[in-house]
């Protein structure tokens, strides 16, 4: 049996901001939808990823900015500083370590995020 890991909730405190940043950071919005005055749906879809995070209104109970350590996998972690610092997000520098190198991130409700490329940089990079 497949058990698929497909949506995430992201607590955040406003969601028309959250948009813009996710959309800012590179990510697709598939969906959103107002289900009803209680309820607004949003769904968004990082580049080449099956999984995606889904936040809004009447989403998650979660307390905005409560949600640590989410993170994605590039191929080339120097490529993907440099286009998130070209798109304007705030990206600590480069950190290497035995098991791979990130950088971090976080969206305006302090909901943080970790950049991973699996493999280490050689020592020339």
């Amino acid at each position: 049996m497949d058990i698929k890991l497909e949506l995430i909730g992201v607590p955040v405190s406003d969601v028309d901001r959250a948009k813009a940043f996710y959309e800012k950071v590179g990510f697709h919005a598939d969906h959103d939808v107002p289900v009803s005055d209680a309820i607004r749906f949003v769904q968004m879809t990082p580049p080449g990823s099956a999984c995606s995070i889904a936040f809004g209104k009447g989403i998650t109970e979660m307390a905005p900015g409560s949600l640590d350590n989410m993170q994605v996998v590039v191929a080339d972690i120097e490529e993907a500083h440099a286009d998130l610092t070209a798109r304007g997000i705030e990206v600590t520098p480069i950190d290497d370590q035995p098991w791979g190198s990130f950088v971090y991130f976080a969206d305006p409700d302090g909901n943080r995020w970790a950049v991973q490329q699996t493999t280490p940089r050689t020592a020339a990079s």
